[in-house]
């Protein structure tokens, strides 16, 4: 990969402006492979590429531009797109954000799918009727018919609204299920920050657009997360 593409990647994915240092820092080893002897050349070089990657998202072909802001780089839509580009966040939903039962409850789902509110209770060990009718209002999951069994429970599986929140190309994508419980356990320690402001993963996925530092959630007011009365 070159240097300029590296760079483009590390703004576009920075939450916040990223100085100079920072990403001369991590581009450190591709320019001392490059021939670059000492930090001087290597900072040289480094500003030298961003100097030229700012002057090409300049030009009127691209709706980006990369701007220097509070002593950094940062990726925003330039200004004679801020009206097609407002009327872009008014359309966008909300971020999901959902308890600890939910995404549980969710993530059997995904894993097992089609399945059972019995099979999903096996599983979880607890009720889960409550939080099947949240995930079902929010679309996230839909009814797959009925297993041919005695009584002949609805089954259950995820649907396209699940796929687009989350990223997901198909459900193959899914990490595997010791990747997704940490994720939830990371997620829920950072809830209890009383500081922080960190979300559950599986918020709606970001683009970098003006004034937007923490993607498309920050272009929507910030959902507030929901109280389950499932346990």
């Amino acid at each position: 990969m070159s240097l300029k593409a590296q760079l483009e990647a590390i703004i576009y994915a920075a939450e916040i402006p990223i100085t100079l240092e920072q990403i001369t820092d991590l581009v450190r080893e591709s320019v001392t492979a490059s021939g670059a002897t000492d930090d001087a050349e290597i900072k040289s070089r480094v500003r030298s590429c961003l100097e030229e990657l700012t002057g090409e998202f300049g030009t009127p072909d691209h709706g980006i531009e990369i701007r220097q802001v509070a002593g950094g780089y940062r990726m925003s839509t330039k200004p004679e797109q801020h009206e097609v580009v407002r009327a872009f966040a008014k359309s966008l939903k909300p971020p999901i954000r959902l308890s600890l039962p939910a995404l549980e409850t969710l993530a059997v789902i995904a894993y097992k799918q089609p399945v059972t509110v019995p099979e999903i209770n096996d599983i979880r060990g607890v009720d889960s009727g409550g939080v099947i009718g949240t995930l079902l209002d929010r679309k996230l999951i839909t009814t797959a018919g009925r297993k041919q069994v005695i009584g002949r429970p609805i089954l259950y599986k995820t649907t396209k609204e699940f796929l687009m929140r989350f990223g997901l190309k198909d459900v193959n994508e899914l990490p595997s299920m010791e990747e997704f419980e940490k994720l939830v356990a990371e997620s829920f320690q950072a809830e209890l920050i009383p500081a922080g402001s960190a979300q559950l993963p599986f918020t709606e996925a970001a683009s970098p657009v003006e004034n937007t530092e923490n993607a498309a959630a920050n272009l929507t007011s910030e959902s507030v997360a929901e109280e389950e009365t499932a346990s």
